[in-house]
Parts: structure tokens; C-alpha cells; sequence
């Protein structure tokens, strides 16, 4: 039998560590902002669009749309900011998540719609997944380093 050398297998030097842990602390840290904006951005047009969007509301259904919109708007201002400052991070994305859940079944059921809607409701709905996904991973890993937390 012959014998198979081996060759070294490279190791990330002590020097690479710091810089590929900064980038994960930064990219938590963008990744939270972006999730934030967002629902920062909804809840300050909830508040700035009152009858606009209870209309919207009503438009699809939704019981007491006129009481409810301040729920909504509380969850998407305060959990928006506890995201954005990182603090009791986990518990925010979690709530958002189930928050944003209900919301995309119910505004952005594109099997429901007329077909010239279906792609646009089609798009916003699984937008609406890639936010719940980026939320539980929030929830999963944490806010990162650069948190209130």
C-alpha cells in the first residue's frame, strides 16, 4: 500500500479573528438598522396617516380597524426602536415577527386577487417572509455587539 501525504491544512491566523468578528459586529448591527427603518417608517406613516390607513384597514376587512391601528402603531414604533438600539432585541424581533405574520395573510393574500394584482401581492407577500426570516434570525443570534443590551 502506499502511503497518501497530507498536506497542511491553512488556519486563519489570530490577526484574521478580530476583523472577521468586527465585520459580524457591524453587519448585526446594519442588519438591525435595516429592519428597523422599516418598521419605524410604518408606524410613523400609521401616525401621520391616521384615516388613510384605517381605511386601508377597513378596505380589507380588518374588525375595529380604528382601535387596532394603535396597536399597530405601537408595536411598529416601539419595537422598531428596541431593534434599532438593541435593547431586549430578541424579544422585539420576536414580537415583530409574529406581528408582521397575520398582517401578511391578510393584506397580501395574492391568491385572492384579481390576476392583474397577483404578481405585486405576490412580491409584497414573500417580502413580508424575508422580514420574518430576518427577524427570527435577530431573535436566533442576538442583537450583537454594538447593542444597548
Amino acid at each position: 500500500m502506499t502511503s497518501i501525504a497530507m498536506k497542511a491544512i491553512p488556519t486563519i491566523s489570530s490577526s484574521a479573528t478580530p476583523n472577521a468578528a468586527t465585520l459580524n459586529d457591524w453587519s448585526a448591527l446594519a442588519g438591525r438598522v435595516a429592519l428597523a427603518v422599516l418598521f419605524l417608517w410604518s408606524g410613523y406613516g400609521k401616525l401621520v396617516y391616521m384615516d388613510g390607513n384605517v381605511g386601508y384597514m377597513n378596505a380589507y376587512g380588518v374588525p375595529a380597524a380604528n382601535l387596532l391601528i394603535w396597536p399597530a402603531l405601537l408595536a411598529e414604533l416601539v419595537g422598531g426602536t428596541m431593534i434599532l438600539i438593541g435593547w431586549k432585541t430578541r424579544w422585539a424581533a420576536l414580537a415583530l415577527a409574529l406581528f408582521t405574520l397575520p398582517a401578511t395573510f391578510i393584506f397580501h393574500a395574492y391568491w385572492g386577487v384579481p390576476a392583474d394584482q397577483v404578481m405585486n401581492q405576490q412580491i409584497h407577500f414573500l417580502k413580508n417572509v424575508a422580514i420574518i426570516g430576518g427577524l427570527l434570525s435577530v431573535f436566533a443570534h442576538g442583537s450583537g455587539r454594538y447593542a444597548v443590551d
